[in-house]
């Protein structure tokens, strides 16, 4: 018993003084590392201190080039060429005589409208009203009896003509009709079988899974889907014949619309002939104002002639200038489209740079100033040299959109034009619109013409 309690009095103060080192061992550790990281942190902040201090300023801003991001363009922009004011919303072009490449001409005619055969017709029309004009003023001119009597049988002529021509521009337009009847049927009708070929395969999938879900191989609301899409797809169907229907009704309306026209017409037409005829046995002394009257009908004919000559020239589409064909958006029967017109046109011998720049870069650009152009997306190699030619009078925002996602979208631009030179216009005569880089030497302008 006294062993014992000797024993534990000695073995107990070491158990405590191995924890008492321990934990000295511990802090100490701590301690030291605390230590270290200050110490690292100062050192590394005094370098960073010490590297700003020393690195010189390399450019100052205003030296520094002016950065913007462009686009490719021809001279003048893209042109969007559409048919005449007259004519826009129901055209149709009938023909297209270029290709997208083709180099064109100011005043060549590079599409046809489908209105173009009924303007012609009336261009005869008018034209032989003028040789009747004509006709009947040399014969009042020439005051014998006969004369007059030959007057008067050239009115007859000129009713028969009148009658013939007005049929004829009338069929024309009745055969516009006709034709237009004919192809909205077939456009319809490849919707309506497109439709039917739909609801063949939905009534398929509907046979096919009704047959899995009866079995217990499929669900049932698998082949309740298929159901759906059948009695969907079939709705569909009915729409697009009822649609045909409606086309169809109104079309041929029209159709008997123009039919009634010219057959009043032409009853017209018959009327005033017979009118003329029965006038032969009442014929006067020639006066002077006959002559009037005659020269009068004339300059009313041959006015008339000239209004069908421009207005056959509104279905004849022309380059405004010499030009490039960039890209054809509708091709022949199809309508003219409201957005994008029949084709687009650029002067692609001289092509441009439109560089949106930074509103509070625009005081350092100038007029004659040294572009360097490159690409953003490598649709060509290396930089390209240019020179300002053009600064925008206006704020705007940006239409180039940068790459950068933290980009700021809403930025406020200025539109500066950079003229390319002749061999970096040929690079890229084939790439507007595409995306690219422009950095502008603010010291590169020419020197001004002193006052």
């Amino acid at each position: 018993m006294g062993e014992s309690t000797r024993t534990g009095q000695l073995t107990n103060p070491d158990h405590s003084l191995r924890w008492i080192i321990l934990a000295m061992v511990v802090g100490v550790l701590f301690t030291g590392g605390i230590i270290f990281y200050s110490l690292r942190s100062g050192v590394n902040q005094g370098e960073d201190n010490a590297s700003s201090a020393l690195s010189p300023a390399t450019q100052a801003p205003e030296d520094k080039p002016v950065a913007a991001l462009g686009r490719i363009a021809p001279l003048g922009e893209i042109i969007k060429l559409s048919a005449s004011p007259g004519s826009f919303g129901g055209a149709k072009v009938a023909r297209v005589l270029v290709k997208e490449g083709d180099k064109v001409k100011e005043g060549q005619v590079v599409a046809v409208l489908d209105s173009y055969e009924q303007k012609a017709a009336a261009v005869v029309s008018a034209q032989e009203s003028v040789r009747v004009a004509q006709a009947d003023l040399a014969i009042i001119e020439a005051g014998a009896k006969r004369g007059e009597i030959a007057a008067q049988e050239s009115q007859v002529r000129k009713a028969q003509a009148e009658l013939e021509q007005n049929f004829a521009v009338n069929q024309a337009a009745l055969a516009n009709l006709v034709k237009q009847l004919e192809g909205e049927k077939l456009e319809q009708q490849a919707t309506i079988d497109r439709l039917q070929a739909e609801v063949n395969q939905a009534a398929n999938d509907d046979r096919r899974y009704r047959s899995l879900a009866e079995n217990g191989a499929i669900a049932m609301a698998d082949w309740e889907q298929r159901r759906l899409n059948l009695e969907t797809s079939n709705q569909r169907l009915r729409e697009a014949q009822a649609r045909l229907m409606k086309t169809e009704a109104t079309l041929e309306e029209q159709i008997r619309e123009q039919q009634s026209v010219r057959d009043k017409d032409a009853q017209t037409m018959v009327l005033e002939r017979e009118s003329a005829r029965a006038t032969l046995s009442q014929i006067a002394e020639i006066r002077p104002v006959d002559v009037q009257k005659a020269k009068a009908e004339l300059n009313l004919a041959m006015a008339r002639f000239q209004e069908a000559r421009a207005e056959l020239d509104t279905a004849l589409v022309r380059a405004p200038v010499d030009s490039q064909v960039l890209k054809i958006y509708t091709r022949p029967g199809e309508k003219v489209s409201d957005t994008n017109g029949i084709l687009d046109l650029g002067i692609t011998s001289q092509m441009i740079v439109v560089a949106e720049v930074y509103e509070n870069d625009i005081g350092r650009v100038e007029l004659g100033q040294t572009a360097w152009v490159r690409s953003e997306n490598d649709s060509f190699s290396g930089e390209l040299e240019g020179r300002v030619t053009n600064i925008g009078l206006r704020i705007g925002k940006n239409d180039v959109l940068d790459s950068d996602p933290a980009a700021d979208i809403d930025a406020r631009v200025v539109e500066v034009k950079i003229a390319l030179s002749p061999s970096a216009s040929k690079t890229v005569a084939g790439l507007s619109n595409a995306k690219v880089v422009v950095k502008i030497e603010p010291d590169s302008a020419p020197p001004s013409a002193p006052n």
